[in-house]
């Protein structure tokens, strides 16, 4: 290994430490409180979530959506790979944050929007960051570790180390299919209190910028970590 590989090595270390560590009081309060705030969001916005969700799954576990260009990195160092993955999620975030100003500025109808439409931005980083490491989006289980890493990103702390452990054994030739109803729940209950702010008038626009761009950082962090167990820890 050389020096940014130790580096990295040294950075997932504390990062699967993060993963494992137990919840304080008051996240566990505020989990609490946004799990009372869901059961006052009216039925259609889960629906929209639900189905966005489940379309969503579809559409990366047929392949149908999210290919595009191949990226020839096999002669790049992982020092060089993950200097072109940070200008990707700069990129893809500042993306988010402009829909989220978008769809947060006006309410309701439109805001719903934004769910589908952020699931989709997600989901196209993710497959961006995975031919950037030099694995295949082409090839099923690709997608569905593409996957595996969302869930890891957006789920409850029980699943988070369930899924971090089917990533830490990850055998491309006995992949772990996912289950999208446990799937869509998990990402459902997940999601902060702040979004739902979005979908008021007005308010939402920098509400949704700043949660857009939070997310999209979550996200990005977890997939780096994801393909770095794969790279670094075989």
């Amino acid at each position: 290994m050389n020096a940014y590989e130790q580096t990295a090595l040294s950075e997932l270390v504390s990062w699967k430490k993060k993963i494992a560590k137990k919840s304080g009081m008051l996240e566990r309060m505020s989990k609490k409180a946004q799990i009372k705030v869901n059961s006052y969001i009216p039925n259609r916005v889960h629906k929209v979530i639900a189905d966005s969700i489940k379309s969503m799954v579809d559409a990366v576990l047929s392949g149908s959506k999210y290919m595009s260009k191949e990226k020839n990195v096999m002669l790049l160092s992982l020092q060089q790979k993950e200097e072109w993955v940070a200008e990707t999620i700069a990129a893809y975030r500042k993306t988010a944050v402009i829909e989220g100003v978008g769809t947060g500025a006006a309410g309701l109808l439109i805001g719903l929007a934004d769910f589908p439409l952020l699931l989709s931005i997600k989901m196209k980083l993710l497959f961006e960051i995975s031919r950037l490491y030099g694995f295949d989006p082409n090839k099923y289980e690709e997608r569905l570790f593409i996957l595996h890493i969302f869930q890891l990103a957006f789920s409850s702390e029980e699943k988070k180390m369930e899924t971090l452990r089917f990533i830490e054994e990850w055998d491309s030739e006995n992949v772990h299919e996912i289950n999208w109803q446990e799937f869509q729940q998990e990402y459902r209950d997940h999601i902060d209190v702040i979004k739902m702010f979005q979908l008021v008038p007005g308010f939402g626009a920098a509400v949704g910028a700043y949660a857009n761009h939070h997310l999209l950082e979550h996200l990005g962090e977890t997939a780096i970590n994801c393909y770095r167990v794969r790279l670094l820890t075989k």
